[in-house]
């Protein structure tokens, strides 16, 4: 793993922002584990992959969508190679996370899987596999064309909110439209840090479109009206646990460019309950 010694959302802040004000939003950054292609797998310290094969239990049926067919293997991670420790959430120590989606290769992209339709739920899958269960590589079930395989290596970094997250909305609830925060300058010098692909767990999700807390929230409530006060509420509770982005090397394009979030309730990550996790996926 590797980390800079200087923070630059710290830097930023204080560069676009008032010492007071710059205070209050550095409070709402949060650590998260950006993942990166590892260039030479051989030497560096691998932490997961994207595509190939999963390794799952003998008894372990492959993910379905029932009425659809087979999920496709997106990734997964070993806990014990995570320096979780630096996180703000309780990934596990050990075991590993394996990632599914329903992604369009069995219907042609026809059915989408979205947090407002509880319907489609099944069409993404967290599976947690502990350490000490026997497992063997997979093959993907017909008419699933696994993705190239691609290592990942880690490093820790700090993310910033969406400007729209409903901490930020929470934190300056009084603060005029024109306030420094939603200014154009900062926002501007938001956008040009978080360029790139962008893999990572936990910390601040970077939305393609708007927050994605909001999204699965409303979810989670049963989809009521979008100006239900509860929404807000509800959005607070919930935290990333992976986002993955659209990647060249491992053959992956969500819509256009988009990413894949699986968001989860801190109290279900500490009580393992991956079942619980809600996703969207958002693309330009």
């Amino acid at each position: 793993m590797t980390q800079s010694t200087v923070d630059p959302l710290h830097a930023l802040a204080h560069a676009h922002l008032p010492g007071d004000i710059a205070e209050r939003w550095i409070g709402l950054l949060r650590p998260s584990l950006r993942l990166e292609k590892a260039a030479d797998p051989g030497t560096a310290q691998v932490v997961g992959r994207l595509g190939g094969l999963p390794e799952l239990p003998e008894d372990e049926e492959w993910p379905t969508w029932e009425g659809h067919g087979p999920l496709t293997f997106v990734a997964s991670f070993d806990c014990a190679e995570l320096p979780s420790a630096a996180l703000d959430i309780a990934l596990p120590a050990d075991g590993t996370l394996a990632f599914f989606y329903f992604d369009g290769q069995l219907d042609d992209g026809t059915a989408l899987v979205m947090p407002d339709e509880p319907d489609t739920w099944a069409g993404a899958r967290v599976l947690y596999i502990p350490a000490d269960v026997p497992v063997t590589a997979r093959a993907t079930p017909e008419g699933i064309e696994p993705y190239p395989e691609v290592s990942l290596t880690v490093r820790l970094e700090t993310t910033a909110p969406y400007h729209w997250h409903p901490a930020v909305q929470r934190e300056f609830a009084s603060a005029p439209d024109d306030h420094p925060v939603w200014g154009d300058a900062f926002q501007e010098a938001l956008w040009d840090h978080s360029r790139g692909t962008e893999h990572r767990l936990g910390g601040h999700a970077n939305p393609v479109q708007d927050a994605v807390e909001f999204e699965v929230a409303r979810g989670a409530l049963d989809s009521p009206p979008w100006d239900d006060p509860r929404i807000k509420e509800e959005a607070l509770r919930w935290a990333l646990l992976a986002q993955i982005d659209t990647d060249n090397d491992a053959d992956m394009m969500w819509g256009d460019a988009g990413a894949l979030y699986w968001l989860i309730r801190p109290e279900d990550l500490a009580e393992r309950r991956f079942d619980r996790t809600m996703f969207t996926w958002q693309c330009g």
